[in-house]
């Protein structure tokens, strides 16, 4: 039996370490602790992003001793999602969990050759004109629609309302899998290097494109049709499979990886803070479809924010949007060669993009940043390209007049009434005093007004190599999640809003240090 020619699955290759390019101290936007010690307890901060909106999200911050889980291993993980339902629980993952420990050939059904597969479907046997619906079980096709069943059933997994997944020690990572996050509320996962899923089988499709096309399934994670889901500082890679070492088959990429992470169907209040995002292609899709049957349950919905995120080495979707309103601010976009853009302005999409510093090699021109698929307003300020202020529309325009932006998105999460919108910041939490509840903790912070330095919240991810930060910055994070909050390490007050740092010094919007976003 000959399953495939690559990427069949490796046991013992190295994961990338979740947040080694991304770490945290408890300084700045982190979390609010339920217990001191006990960082998976931890609660999704007031005002931080959309996913703090109404209720707020916890996860399983209130689970009982009973529903604590640590697992090793796949079927441990798969497990402790099915125990217990919907009522809180904490999934710690220690070490690397792999999906697809013992390969693809493990999904494949009895008869399914990979060659015979090529040999079928050639275009010069098939030709191009003909989609491979119609084709019978026992044939090429049909062996593996029947290994694609196996495979979906064996590395696709709910993750239920009122969970927390959070890894634990060195090394914690899952390989291999598509978590679905599916018609549930309140969800946070953290501290896990998610190397994304292979399709061992993907699908040849004559008709795609005047040339047919490969087309492959599972996203590393999907929130489809959830609200009020925290992920927080993973790392998403292709890890040991990228495209980059992918054969071709009839002239076209055996592209085996789909999306990195999928916001779609009707999901709501999402934030995604200190991740990395690399190496990958079609990264991050918020809304899937034009289509008004899906516009129906899209429109007023799809509510996300992205902060302190690095983006390296993507080609595209970071993210595509459809839809959505979109808070995106103080992520770092590393691009190279094969950049083709960031910011996907789709159908109806309301996309607000402040105080991000693009790192692009030479000879990619900024206007790439953006990209325009339907007409929406967007809103770009206060962002910096290779350390220098750049306006995103007014170059995307100038350079691309056949797809003219048009400003004015308010994709920020909504203002409280009686949060202030100017003046001096709040002080920030010590430990020890008492933090003063308000009626506008739950709800995002009032935007502050831009200024010239790229930085809400603080510059922490925007310092130059070397050098300290500007007066009224906190420094750059370092090390993965903490023990708990210290003296030295407390969270910002619930109630503190996002303003700009108070130096426009330059050192300030220089390059951040590697390894930070």
């Amino acid at each position: 039996m000959n399953a495939q020619r690559w990427h069949g699955h490796a046991t013992k290759s190295a994961v990338v370490v979740g947040c080694t390019a991304l770490a945290m101290t408890v300084t700045g936007t982190t979390a609010q602790a339920h217990s001191p010690r006990d960082v998976a307890r931890q609660t999704l901060p007031a005002n931080d992003g959309w996913a703090a909106y109404g209720t707020g999200t916890t996860g399983g911050a209130a689970a009982d001793a009973e529903h604590v889980y640590t697992v090793t291993t796949w079927a441990e993980f798969r497990s402790a999602l099915e125990a217990g339902g919907s009522a809180p629980k904490i999934i710690k993952v220690r070490g690397t969990i792999d999906a697809v420990s013992e390969g693809c050939e493990a999904f494949a059904a009895p008869g399914y050759d990979f060659d015979a597969y090529l040999a079928a479907y050639a275009p010069e046997v098939w030709g191009l004109d003909t989609d491979l619906s119609a084709e019978p079980a026992d044939s090429p096709e049909g062996l593996r629609r029947t290994s694609a069943a196996n495979q979906d059933k064996a590395i696709k997994v709910s993750v239920p309302a009122n969970t927390t997944i959070i890894g634990v020690g060195r090394n914690a990572g899952i390989k291999g899998a598509s978590l679905q996050i599916r018609a549930v509320d309140n969800v946070i996962i953290r501290n896990i290097a998610f190397e994304s899923p292979i399709d061992c089988f993907p699908q040849w499709d004559p008709t795609d494109g005047s040339k047919g096309n490969w087309n492959s399934e599972y996203d590393t994670a999907v929130v489809y049709g959830s609200t009020h889901v925290w992920l927080d500082h993973n790392t998403f890679t292709d890890g040991s499979h990228p495209d980059s070492a992918a054969p071709t088959y009839f002239g076209m990429l055996y592209q085996q990886h789909d999306g990195e992470l999928d916001i779609v169907r009707g999901s709501n209040y999402v934030t995604a803070s200190w991740n990395v995002f690399t190496e990958h292609d079609k990264t991050i899709l918020i809304g899937n479809s034009d289509s008004e049957s899906t516009a129906v349950g899209d429109r007023g919905k799809l509510k996300v924010t992205f902060h302190h995120n690095l983006f390296s080495k993507l080609v595209e979707r970071a993210p595509r949007v459809r839809f959505g309103q979109v808070d995106s601010y103080n992520n770092h976009f590393v691009a190279d060669a094969s950049y083709s853009y960031s910011f996907g302005i789709g159908k109806e999409s309301q996309l607000v993009a402040q105080h991000n510093a693009f790192t692009l090699p030479a000879g990619v021109s900024a206007a790439k940043a953006l990209k325009k698929w339907s007409e929406a307003p967007v809103t770009a300020d206060g962002n910096h390209v290779n350390g220098k202020p750049v306006d995103l529309i007014a170059v995307h325009n100038a350079e691309i007049p056949a797809e003219t932006l048009q400003s004015g998105a308010a994709g920020r999460p909504p203002c409280v009434p009686g949060r202030p919108r100017e003046g001096r910041p709040r002080h920030r939490h010590r430990p020890g005093r008492r933090r003063r509840k308000s009626a506008a903790q739950g709800a995002p912070a009032c935007p502050r007004p831009t200024s010239s330095s790229p930085c809400r919240e603080g510059a922490s991810s925007w310092r130059a190599p070397g050098r300290a930060p500007p007066s009224g910055c906190r420094p750059a994070p370092s090390g993965r999640i903490p023990a708990g909050p210290s003296a030295a390490s407390a969270p910002r007050p619930p109630d503190s809003p996002r303003e700009p740092c108070t130096s426009t010094r330059a050192d300030a919007v220089t390059t951040p240090a590697s390894g930070t976003p």
